[in-house]
């Protein structure tokens, strides 16, 4: 029997709401009571009140903005059936690696866009024939590019001489019958001249420019009948390119603009490309820069910085933690190439009521977990297991491998043999990661999304508006003895987050987070790499496959030691080239150029040592063979490595103290050690006393050996832990000494 004491003077309205908030909080699994406050309106005063709005804004009550200023859009990336079972509206995809390897042939086809490095043939504006000469110009992307790298002839990869193919062994596209012209989308661009005069300037003329459009030429000289099947033995020749797309704003550079183009560069952070996309891109989703990135800048620099971390290979040396290269068309929503990016990093989305954008790469940071409490908690569904139609005991990775020209390929792949044996057979599902072009990097995401999968723990929890901040976050810690027993002080994962109006909160998809999920043993964990067909070229030979490139630091000079898989032939010698990533201005550099007259190889591979390279610089690498009458093979996929010129960390910064007199603010003070190769200082800072899992306060604060530094981070009230790390001209860390608890009121 209900005590309807207190009720005998409400309205019978008021009456039954009452009954029914009873009735829900006794009979259902919360076991607890209702909120003695109205959570939704004390929300709404404090954050109106914060803003300076009371009553009615412009004619419009308070009460009518609920839904913008509260709704919430969190996105995780569509890699596996796990996740699209989290996000069943959002099954869609970018083309495939293949298909950058055909040019469109279309009426009107849709324009396309590129980032980081891949390969693409685009679409045809022109296809016409005059006599014996067949000319085409496609368009690759519908922006400036940075570069255009190599060429292909259907799947042959071709070297140029001025604007000539030259032939192949077999005198396939040789004789000097095909030519090849190539733009780089400036706002003003240049005619193709030849194209005019072998079709007449009533097919091509000089108003053919094609500003700012990034464009490929091609023209294909027919021969005599008896060999027209030796140099064109496919036909009519398909022309697709390997190419640096879009230059992207990275707003942690002072000498770049979001509002000057001119002064972006290339990059393939998967962060940058993101924020490029999201605000930038003609094709994106033309978010207002001002709006959905500036008051979360910071953010977006972290994630950079993230994604920029160098992560250790089992061959020597690192590469970055999270790049990308991919394309996509206007056909597509830009949720498409979106999801392909938040794939290729493991990456989560959030979009707040006021229209900024979180973003979150895959690495756990204790510093950015929230909490959800029993009052926090509506209801749930939680699955402990999942169906026997969804089970999978393995999972394959596959990336886009620059190595084959771009076509899709496997890594090792995980598997639970425990599983299989349960379930009689082996339940395969594949993780497409198709815009990660790192063996390694596939790796490390199949493996975050194999932890996830082994966890098993997932459902959806019903959150009063009082737990918004949980929904801004991606990772949450559950408070929840009464609501939810069974992960009460663990981790979950924000996979999925909606506004639900009719439960006054939101509806949170989320799965239980592995508290192992960034171990990485390159060692144990990289795997093998995947195998490379051979494909000769005009010398006959297959292109190189670097297995790694590594910076070796030797007397303050560097030199790069790179690996070759071995080609089993004693008689062929070697050639290495690199260049500066960047030269200034986001190009890259000329290629340098050393040869190797002989080599031995050891345990399956060729280990090579270059001269003295640039210190502390972003090289590109390549590789190719040479043959004993001095022809080469192609040259190798590009590898990406720093000159690391000091290898040695500079000593550990002292004296550290932290000043919390300021509302919201700390500043850390720390003098710089005694070591001549201090050149600055990492902070970071972690709502626990753990290093491993702090979060790094960027940028970094530059100095001097034996300077007394300081730096003043912005967080929310509450109690933290700081640590203050030296690092090296190079980059190269040093310890990082902790500050104490302090306390940001």
């Amino acid at each position: 029997m209900y005590n309807f004491n207190g009720y005998e003077h409400a309205e019978s309205d008021e009456i039954q709401r009452r009954m029914r908030e009873l009735d829900v909080h006794s009979s259902t699994f919360l076991r607890s009571p209702p909120p003695t406050n109205d959570p939704i309106t004390s929300l709404l005063t404090v954050f109106y009140s914060s803003l300076g709005f009371t009553g009615s804004i412009f004619g419009v009550s308070t009460a009518s903005l609920l839904a913008t200023a509260t709704s919430a859009l969190v996105t995780t990336a569509i890699s596996i059936g796990i996740n699209a079972l989290l996000n069943p509206q959002r099954s869609v995809q970018t083309p495939s690696p293949e298909d950058g390897k055909v040019p469109l042939q279309q009426a009107r086809p849709f324009r396309q866009w590129v980032v980081g490095r891949t390969r693409v043939a685009g679409a045809y504006m022109l296809w016409e024939a005059s006599g014996n000469k067949l000319c085409s110009v496609q368009a690759v992307a519908g922006h400036k590019i940075r570069s255009f790298n190599r060429f292909f002839l259907h799947d042959d990869e071709v070297t140029l001489t001025g604007n000539w193919v030259d032939g192949l062994s077999d005198l396939r596209y040789g004789g000097q019958n095909v030519w090849i012209d190539y733009r780089y989308g400036e706002d003003v661009e240049t005619y193709y001249d030849r194209i005019s005069t072998y079709l007449g300037s009533d097919v091509w003329s000089s108003s053919h420019r094609g500003d700012g459009q990034a464009s490929i030429a091609m023209a294909a000289l027919s021969v005599k009948a008896e060999n027209q099947l030796t140099y064109f033995p496919y036909g009519a020749p398909k022309l697709s390119v390997e190419v640096d797309g879009a230059y992207v704003y990275d707003p942690r550079d002072n000498t770049q603009s979001p509002t000057d183009k001119s002064t972006w560069k290339w990059s393939k952070n998967a962060a940058l490309v993101m924020l490029w996309h999201q605000c930038f891109n003609e094709f994106g989703h033309k978010r207002d820069y001002n709006k959905a990135i500036l008051p979360v800048v910071d953010i977006w620099i972290e994630e950079a910085n993230v994604c920029d971390e160098s992560i250790p290979t089992a061959g020597g040396g690192t590469e970055k933690r999270y790049e990308v290269g991919g394309f996509d068309t206007a056909e597509n929503d830009p949720k498409v190439a979106t999801n392909a990016i938040l794939a290729a990093c493991d990456g989560w989305l959030c979009e707040r009521g006021d229209g900024a954008l979180l973003f979150r790469v895959g690495k756990f940071r204790e510093s950015l977990v929230e909490t959800l409490s029993d009052q926090d908690i509506i209801g749930y569904q939680l699955q402990h297991d999942v169906l026997p139609e969804e089970e999978i005991n393995r999972l394959v990775p596959k990336f886009a491998y620059p190595a084959t020209n771009y076509a899709t390929s496997d890594t090792d792949y995980f598997e639970d043999v425990d599983r299989q044996l349960t379930a009689g057979r082996v339940l395969s599902q594949d993780a497409s990661y198709m815009w990660c072009q790192q063996w390694r990097q596939a790796r490390r995401l199949g493996k975050r999304d194999w932890l996830r999968i082994q966890e098993r723990k997932k459902g959806t929890i019903n959150v009063r508006l009082s737990g918004i901040n949980a929904i801004y976050s991606r990772w949450i810690r559950l408070n929840s003895p009464l609501a939810l027993p069974s992960l009460d002080g663990l981790l979950i994962e924000n996979r999925r987050s909606i506004l639900a109006i009719t439960s006054g909160g939101f509806a949170m998809d989320f799965i239980k987070h592995p508290s192992d999920i960034d171990a990485w043993n390159p060692a144990t964990d990289e795997g093998t790499q995947p195998p490379v067909p051979p494909a000769p070229n005009p010398a006959g030979l297959s292109s190189p496959v670097i297995y790694s490139a590594v910076a070796q630091a030797s007397s303050g000079s560097v030199y790069l030691a790179v690996k070759l898989v071995d080609p089993s032939d004693s008689s062929l010698s070697a050639a290495i080239r690199y260049r500066l990533a960047d030269a200034g201005g986001g190009a890259p550099g000329d290629w340098v150029q050393k040869n190797f007259g002989s080599f031995s190889a050891s345990g399956g591979y060729v280990s090579l040592s270059t001269d003295v390279v640039p210190a502390n610089k972003s090289l590109e690498v390549q590789a190719a063979w040479i043959t004993t009458t001095g022809k080469f093979s192609n040259w190798s996929s590009t590898d990406t490595v720093f000159s690391t010129a000091d290898p040695t960390p500079p000593g550990d910064v002292y004296n550290l103290s932290v000043i919390t007199g300021v509302a919201g603010e700390a500043t850390i003070n720390w003098n710089a050690p005694n070591s001549a190769n201090y050149a600055g200082a990492k902070i970071f800072y972690n709502t626990v006393n753990n290093s491993s899992t702090a979060t790094f306060s960027g940028p970094l604060i530059s100095g001097v050996p034996n300077g007394s530094y300081s730096k003043t981070i912005t967080r929310p009230a509450g109690t933290y832990y700081g640590w203050v790390q030296s690092v090296n001209a190079s980059g190269v860390a040093g310890n990082m000494i902790p500050t104490g608890a302090f306390t940001v009121s």
